[in-house]
């Protein structure tokens, strides 16, 4: 079965899981992976700092790990 994410997926959750989707974070502006307090974030959280679409991120997360 896939990792599956949503909104309130914690980011450092995700990155542990396959730290191969770092750059879907990067590209949306959110460069400060390896900050504690950025591990410690949702999607959700993390998006509104950075002024993105959680849903779009998501789901391209989503569309990631059912692929594995």
């Amino acid at each position: 079965m896939a990792f599956t994410v949503n909104k309130d997926t914690i980011i450092g959750d995700i990155l542990d899981t396959d730290f191969e989707v770092a750059p879907f974070f990067l590209e949306i502006g959110m460069h400060c992976l390896g900050c504690p307090a950025s591990r410690g974030e949702s999607i959700a959280q993390a998006c509104e700092v950075h002024g993105t679409d959680a849903d779009a991120l998501v789901e391209k997360l989503n569309n990631y790990f059912a692929q594995k």
